[in-house]
C-alpha cells in the first residue's frame, strides 16, 4: 500500500492500481481540459469524443474502485469536456449519485469580441452511495442595511462589516490568482487558489481523512489538505509539478 502525505511522479492510473479498495475520503482533480494545446508543463488531451473516452474511463473507473462508500469525489474541468466526462461519471458511480455541478467564476485574461467572454470552470461533484460525507458549511453573506434584512438572523462583524452565515450555492465567485502575483504565483500554468479547495476539502472531509489528488499539477490540494489537517496522496505525470507541489509542501 502506498504511503500517506507523499506525492508520487507516475501515470496516476498505475498509482491507483496500488491503492486497496474503499481506501480513499475525498478525490478532487482538476483533470486535463481537452483543450488539445501544448503548454510549459504538459500536452492536453484533443477535444475528441472517443480520445477523452478512452483516456478517462479507466480512470474513473479506478477512482470509484478507490473511494469509500461515504467518500465524494469533485472533478474540475471547463466547457469543452463536461458534458462526456458527466455522461461517464453516471455510468460508472450513477446517474442518482450526481450531487452537484458548481460553477467556479472568476474574472482574468482579455475578453471575447464574438461570444460572451468563457469565464468560469465547472467542478463535478459526486458521491459513491447515498451515504456520503457531506459537511454544511456556512459563507459570510454581508448585511446591506439599506435593503433590510431578516432580524432574527443572528449577525456576526468584522472589519467588513455586518454579516450572516449563510449555505453556499453552486455558484462560486472566486479571484483567479493574477498572471503578476509574485507572492502567490508559483510558476505553473494552471494553479488554482487555495480558496477554491478549501471550500471542497471543508465539505467533503474531516480532520485525518485521506484526500487523494491524481493530477496535482502544482500541488494546491495537497497544500490546502496538509493546512486543514488532513492525510493526502498527490499524482502527476510531470516531474516539474511535483517538485513544485514538494517545494510547497516543505516550507
Amino acid at each position: 500500500m502506498l504511503e500517506l502525505n507523499k506525492t508520487y511522479c507516475l501515470d496516476n492510473l498505475e498509482l491507483m492500481k496500488q491503492i486497496p479498495n474503499n481506501h480513499i475520503d475525498l478525490i478532487y482533480c482538476d483533470i486535463l481540459y481537452g483543450t488539445g494545446k501544448k503548454f510549459k508543463d504538459y500536452i492536453d488531451l484533443k477535444p475528441i469524443k472517443q480520445v477523452i473516452e478512452e483516456f478517462y474511463i479507466p480512470r474513473l473507473q479506478e477512482m470509484h474502485r478507490v473511494l469509500k462508500d461515504t467518500g465524494t469525489i469533485f472533478l474540475q474541468m471547463d466547457f469543452r469536456i463536461v458534458h462526456w466526462i458527466r455522461c461517464i461519471m453516471d455510468n460508472i458511480f450513477g446517474y442518482n449519485n450526481f450531487v452537484n455541478e458548481i460553477i467556479w467564476s472568476y474574472k482574468n485574461g482579455g475578453a471575447s469580441k464574438s461570444s460572451f467572454s468563457k469565464k468560469h470552470d465547472n467542478i463535478l461533484f459526486y458521491s459513491k452511495t447515498k451515504q456520503y460525507k457531506y459537511n454544511n458549511i456556512k459563507e459570510k453573506s454581508y448585511v446591506d442595511k439599506s435593503k433590510g434584512y431578516n432580524p432574527y438572523t443572528e449577525r456576526f462583524h468584522d472589519d467588513k462589516g455586518d454579516y450572516v452565515l449563510t449555505n453556499p450555492i453552486d455558484v462560486w465567485d472566486i479571484q483567479y490568482i493574477n498572471a503578476h502575483d509574485k507572492t502567490n504565483r508559483v510558476g505553473y500554468d494552471t494553479q488554482k487558489p487555495e480558496e477554491l479547495l478549501e471550500k471542497i476539502i471543508l465539505a467533503g472531509s474531516d480532520e485525518g481523512d485521506i484526500v487523494a489528488d491524481f493530477f496535482c499539477g502544482s500541488g494546491t490540494s495537497l497544500v490546502v489538505a496538509k493546512k486543514l489537517g488532513r492525510e493526502f496522496i498527490g499524482c502527476d505525470i510531470n516531474q516539474r509539478a511535483i517538485e513544485i507541489s514538494n517545494e510547497r509542501l516543505n516550507k
